[in-house]
C-alpha cells in the first residue's frame, strides 16, 4: 500500500515539475509584435488605343441557287418519240440544243392539208379576181366607157372578192398554226443551264402543260443573305438598293468542301424589297457570274444548293479603332487609367459593330490606356494597370510606405487584387 502511494506521489510530482517549466518559459517568451499589410492598389488590365484605317464587313450565311429555274414543259400533245442524251439528270446543256423531239407524223400532215388549203383558197382569189375585173370592164361597155360610183358593189363582184380574199387569209392562219405545231413537237432548252431532274421519257405520251422535268441556267448563281438593321448600318445600304454596274459591294463565299476551303467571289446586287417578319430581317441577294465556269474556285464550281459562309466589304474608314465588349459600360462609356494611373472616364464614338467589339472613331485619345477588365472601384482609384499579355504599364507605389514595387512584382507575390 505504501509502495503505491510512494509511485502515484512521483508521478504527480513530475507532472506539477513540468507544468511549473512549461510556465516559466511561457513567461520568459518575448511578445510578437502585429503588423497590418499595407493597402496596395487593385489590378486592371489596360490595352493602348490605336487608331488605323479600317475597311469594315459584314459576315452572314445563305444557300446558293440559280437565278432561273423553270418546269419544262410542252404545249402539244404527243408521245415522246427521242430525248437528248443531255435530258438526263445533272445533265449539261446549252441554249438551242433540243432536249425531246415528240412524234410529229401528226403534225407533218396537218401542215400538208393547211398547205392544200391555202393553195386552193389562192386559185378561188384568182378566179374571183379575174371575174371581179370582167363585171368592171362589162359594166363600162354598157355605160358608155364610164365606170360610175353608182354601180352596185354586186355587179362589180366586190363581196365576192372579199370573201375570197378572207378566205385565203384564213387558209394561211391554218397553215401558220399547224407549222407552228409542228415546230413545238421539239423542245429546246431556253438557256444555257442543267438538268435538275426528268419527269418523262421516250414513249411516253404527254399533253399540253405536263412536267416535263426541271432545269435551271448556269449563268448566274445567287445567294440570300440576311442582314439586321445593324448590319445595313455598317455596309451602308438602304433597303430599296439596287447595283449597277462595278459599284456593287464585293462579297467573299466559302465554304468546306471535299475537305479544302473553297472560296468564290461574288456581288451584292440588290436589297430584298421587304422585311421578313418572322426574323425582322431583311435580305441581301449576292450574284456570281458563271459559277460553273470562269466564277469556279481552281476548277471547282459553286455548285447550286451548297450552304456558304459570307464576308460582304463595307465602307472604308481612314481613322478608327475597337473597343471591346467588355470595355464598355451600360452608359456608353469606358474606363481609362490617367498619367497618375487614376481611374478616368470617356465616351467613344461608336460607328458599328465589329465581331471582337465595337469600332470607334473619336471619343478617346490615340495612346490612351484603356481598361478591358471588369471594374468595381470608383472614379478616381489608384489602381495598377498591366497590359493583357502581362507587360507592367506604369510603376507602382506602395500606399502607406511609399516604397515603389513594379506590377510583376506584386502579381507574383499574389498582393494584388483584380479589378
Amino acid at each position: 500500500m505504501i509502495r503505491k502511494l510512494v509511485v502515484i506521489g512521483s508521478v504527480l510530482g513530475t507532472l506539477v515539475f513540468f507544468v511549473g517549466v512549461i510556465s516559466i518559459m511561457g513567461a520568459m517568451r518575448p511578445e510578437v509584435e502585429t503588423q497590418e499589410a499595407p493597402p496596395v492598389a487593385p489590378i486592371a488590365f489596360v490595352k493602348a488605343v490605336e487608331y488605323a484605317p479600317m475597311n469594315l464587313s459584314v459576315k452572314a450565311q445563305g444557300e446558293v441557287a440559280p437565278r432561273r429555274e423553270i418546269t419544262l414543259a410542252s404545249q402539244i400533245s404527243g408521245r415522246i418519240e427521242r430525248v437528248s442524251s443531255s435530258f438526263a439528270n445533272g445533265g449539261v446543256f446549252q441554249k438551242g440544243d433540243v432536249l425531246i423531239w415528240i412524234e410529229d407524223a401528226d403534225y407533218r400532215l396537218a401542215v400538208t392539208r393547211a398547205e392544200a388549203e391555202v393553195a386552193s383558197a389562192r386559185q378561188r382569189l384568182a378566179v374571183e379576181q379575174a371575174e371581179s375585173a370582167l363585171a368592171a370592164q362589162d359594166y363600162e361597155e354598157l355605160s358608155g366607157g364610164t365606170l360610175s360610183d353608182d354601180a352596185s358593189v354586186l355587179t362589180l363582184r366586190k363581196p365576192q372578192l372579199a370573201a375570197a380574199e378572207a378566205s385565203l387569209a384564213a387558209a394561211e392562219a391554218s397553215l401558220g398554226d399547224a407549222e407552228l405545231a409542228l415546230k413545238r413537237t421539239k423542245i429546246v432548252a431556253p438557256f444555257n443551264g442543267r438538268v435538275r431532274n426528268i419527269g418523262a421519257d421516250v414513249g411516253q405520251f404527254i399533253s399540253p402543260g405536263a412536267s416535263l422535268g426541271q432545269i435551271f441556267a448556269t449563268d448566274v448563281a445567287e445567294i440570300r443573305l440576311p442582314l439586321t438593321d445593324s448590319d445595313l448600318a455598317k455596309l451602308n445600304l438602304p433597303f430599296a438598293f439596287e447595283a449597277k454596274g462595278d459599284d456593287a459591294p464585293q462579297v467573299l463565299l466559302s465554304a468546306n468542301v471535299a475537305g479544302q476551303l473553297r472560296q468564290w467571289n461574288g456581288r451584292i446586287r440588290r436589297i430584298d424589297a421587304a422585311i421578313d417578319s418572322s426574323t425582322r430581317q431583311i435580305s441581301a441577294i449576292a450574284e456570281v457570274e458563271d459559277p460553273y465556269g470562269k466564277g469556279a474556285d481552281r476548277g471547282f464550281p459553286l455548285a447550286f444548293g451548297l450552304f456558304v459562309e459570307a464576308e460582304i466589304a463595307g465602307p472604308s474608314i481612314p481613322r478608327a479603332t475597337i473597343i471591346p465588349w467588355l470595355a464598355l459600360r451600360d452608359d456608353g462609356q469606358v474606363y481609362i487609367v490617367d498619367d497618375e494611373d487614376k481611374l478616368t472616364l470617356a465616351r467613344p464614338v461608336i460607328v458599328a459593330e465589329a465581331g471582337e467589339g465595337l469600332v470607334a472613331t473619336d471619343g478617346v485619345d490615340a495612346g490612351a490606356r484603356l481598361v478591358v477588365s471588369p471594374v468595381t472601384s470608383a472614379i478616381g482609384t489608384v489602381v495598377r494597370p498591366l497590359y493583357e499579355n502581362g507587360d507592367s504599364a506604369s510603376t507602382l507605389v506602395d500606399l502607406s510606405s511609399g516604397e515603389t514595387e513594379t506590377a510583376e512584382a506584386a502579381t507574383s507575390s499574389g498582393e494584388g487584387a483584380a479589378l
